[in-house]
């Protein structure tokens, strides 16, 4: 079984450790691939998408070392989001100030026209996915392939019980029962990633 990541804010405590190279490392895993996403889907090129990335990972870098996590003030997450929306604004300010071609002539029209309400939704749609991606690859070798199949193809394909069950030569019960194993034990390394 593939030991379980740290919790979230004691992730962010060690970070602020600039030598902690393990905790930057499963930093880097788990938020790099949310953020880089989040940026490409706002309408920029693959390079800008990656330098905006990595203007982000330097203002964690920085800011994590006053950090001061406390899950009552607000969400990591949210934090994370209002440096991403702010370093893809600095982006786009400069790339007005030096007028250089991006070579998709309507990425700033794009980022231009997509109201802060619709990037909150994006942000918390690829969060959302990031995170239910980033979960089933810890879990999925704690199951065996018949368990694992009979959540997948109910809770992510959609197919019926019924379906599964005679696909898979398992009960109908047993493929709830498989379903629900899962999903308790996402749910689990969710919470543990968002330290609740």
């Amino acid at each position: 079984m593939p030991e379980s990541p740290l919790t979230r804010p004691s992730l962010l405590v060690r970070i602020r450790d600039a030598r902690d190279r393990e905790a930057w490392a499963q930093f880097v895993r788990v938020y790099v691939p949310l953020i880089y996403r989040f940026v490409l889907r706002s309408g920029l090129q693959d390079a800008d998408a990656a330098d905006v990335t990595q203007e982000v990972l330097r203002a964690v870098a920085r800011a994590c070392k006053r950090l001061d996590y406390d899950p009552q003030r607000g969400r990591f997450r949210s934090w994370l989001f209002t440096v991403v929306r702010s370093k893809l604004g600095d982006f786009v300010a400069e790339q007005r100030r030096q007028e250089r071609g991006s070579g998709d002539s309507n990425t700033l029209a794009l980022l231009d026209r997509l109201p802060a309400r619709e990037q909150d939704a994006l942000w918390e749609q690829e969060y959302e996915r990031h995170v239910f991606t980033w979960a089933a690859e810890q879990v999925r070798d704690d199951f065996t392939d018949s368990t694992w199949q009979a959540f997948w193809q109910t809770a992510v394909d959609g197919k019926s019980g019924k379906d599964v069950a005679a696909a898979l030569g398992l009960s109908i019960g047993a493929v709830y029962i498989a379903k629900s194993r899962v999903l308790a034990r996402l749910k689990e390394q969710i919470r543990q990633l968002d330290g609740e």
